[in-house]
């Protein structure tokens, strides 16, 4: 009997364990880039509403990391300092044909230049005497970091008028915030001007937009959620729980009844006025197209990469779909439209 009640009470000892380790389980640190908002939402989702981010806190907590691009995010992945990267289809390649590291893609983050959304330009001085692709020749043209598409859409545009990088122009480096002021003072002579800078330039005067993205690149697959295949495999459970929660945030950001309430979380984080964002952010006139199940086009991914090789941006291409995962997306979608 004793013997009995040994057992017993060894196995609820053993059951209790297992229970206290299960529930003391840290959630998974999801550090993840972003270069600005509204094109990056990734700083808005600590601050979104616990009713849309049911799994935050419990499997998972996301800590947003400021990067200035997809070229210095890569280089964070790779170091170890963020877990997922706002990734362009350039910095994607060059991380795994280069410099070796075994990533994988697993949402889409933004498209640009899809029909029916915004779309990004490039912007000069009118009084600069650039009133054509070949009149940048000399000049100094803004973006917001090597290896980004912003930087993959000013070397596609001019290597198709035969300008080469280093050779006929120089590319500067500047932060999306800055870069209008940057265009004013004449410290560049093209910038690119997301909203709302846009649309201060346009009402400013003395200021035209040249090109967009989609004149350089074409529909765009212009930026997606990337990160080490070893981690995301590891972590894909987390994962499927943070996606699952992002879906319904970009449910939550574009709904007529909630969309006011993004933009005042959008205000608070960028620390700028409501009124800049009231008119746009978050609809069909905002910077690019969220796709609402947050899958990847694995046809214009590729498209986008073999046309970034053939003008001599990206030095090899590579099939695109052996390293994107769209089944997180899909088990996270079949959650959401079920509860």
């Amino acid at each position: 009997m004793k013997l009995v009640k040994f057992f017993a009470g060894a196995a609820i000892a053993l059951a209790a364990a297992l229970i206290a380790t299960t529930t003391s389980a840290e959630p998974v640190k999801i550090r993840i880039a972003w270069a600005t908002a509204p094109g990056h939402i990734t700083p808005l989702i600590p601050k979104a509403p616990k009713e849309i981010y049911r799994h935050y806190g419990k499997s998972y907590v996301v800590e947003p990391v400021f990067i200035a691009g997809s070229g210095p995010s890569l280089q964070a992945i790779a170091a170890g300092e963020i877990e997922l990267g706002g990734l362009s289809p350039q910095s994607l390649v060059l991380g795994i044909a280069e410099a070796k590291i075994p990533l994988k893609a697993i949402a889409q983050l933004l498209s640009s230049d899809i029909p029916g959304h915004g779309a990004n330009g490039f912007w000069v001085r009118t009084d600069a005497g650039i009133d054509k692709v070949t009149d940048l020749k000399g000049k100094k043209l803004g973006v917001n970091a090597r290896g980004s598409s912003i930087d993959a859409a000013v070397r596609t545009m001019l290597n198709r008028h035969g300008l080469k990088d280093g050779d006929d122009y120089q590319i500067v480096e500047v932060r999306f915030p800055a870069q209008f002021a940057a265009l004013e003072s004449k410290r560049i002579d093209m910038a690119i001007l997301l909203q709302p800078f846009n649309y201060v330039a346009e009402k400013k005067g003395g200021f035209k937009q040249l090109f967009t993205m989609g004149d350089a690149l074409g529909p765009a697959e212009t930026l997606s959620y990337v990160g080490k295949a070893e981690w995301i495999d590891k972590n894909r459970a987390a994962l499927i729980d943070f996606l699952e929660d992002h879906m319904r945030m970009r449910r939550w950001l574009v709904d007529p009844k909630t969309r006011m309430e993004a933009v005042k979380v959008l205000a608070e984080v960028t620390k700028r006025p409501v009124e800049q964002y009231a008119d746009w952010a978050f609809t069909s006139k905002d910077t690019g197209y969220r796709a609402p199940d947050l899958l990847i086009d694995p046809a214009r991914f590729q498209k986008n990469v073999d046309d970034l090789k053939k003008v001599g941006v990206l030095p090899m291409s590579i099939p695109v779909a052996a390293h994107i995962d769209l089944s997180l997306a899909k088990a996270a979608a079949a959650r959401v439209t079920t509860n």
